[in-house]
């Protein structure tokens, strides 16, 4: 699988599933999760501050296992946060989408899509950060099941450079 999607003349994102690529890809992540969370606490800023947080997460499996949904929540800077994620497998492009609604905006935010190569699932999308033009990149790492590791990137130049600006480091309770 590639690094980078391939960037159409039009700007698209041209994503492609991996060989490995299959609606087993999250069964790792059944269950209940406590995780530790690195976030920066400004995005493409140039700022290095990260905030430090604990949270939990539990994932089902919906659809006859072509699909997934969890629910997070956190506690951040005081205030307390919940988050959604509903991944579809889609079996005839063999790609997933990842969606993700929060309580604080409670809208489905631009979703990623991608694959897993083995162990490493990598998504992207297109996507606007206080409006400026952006790729979004989620990275899952399930090399240790047990201990997955889930980040994210942004790229202000079009995937010549990445930001990394959130880490979710899991283990079970």
């Amino acid at each position: 699988m590639e690094k980078n999607p391939v960037i159409l003349p039009n700007g698209e994102l041209n994503i492609k599933p991996s060989l490995t690529s299959s609606a087993h890809d999250f069964d790792f992540f059944s269950g209940d999760w406590k995780l530790t969370n690195r976030k920066l606490k400004d995005r493409l800023s140039g700022n290095s501050e990260w905030l430090e947080f604990p949270a939990t997460q539990s994932m089902s499996k919906i659809l006859m296992g072509i699909g997934n949904r969890d629910n997070y929540l956190a506690v951040i800077n005081g205030k307390p946060f919940e988050g959604m994620t509903l991944r579809l497998f889609n079996p005839n492009t063999r790609l997933w989408t990842i969606y993700w609604a929060d309580s604080n905006s409670g809208a489905l935010e631009t979703p990623v899509v991608g694959s897993f190569d083995g162990d490493i699932g990598i998504f992207y999308a297109r996507d606007t950060f206080r409006g400026k033009p952006i790729i979004v990149k989620f990275n899952w790492d399930k090399s240790d099941p047990a201990h997955p590791i889930w980040s994210q990137a942004f790229s202000a130049d079009n995937g010549k450079t990445w930001e990394w600006n959130w880490y979710m480091y899991f283990s079970r309770p």
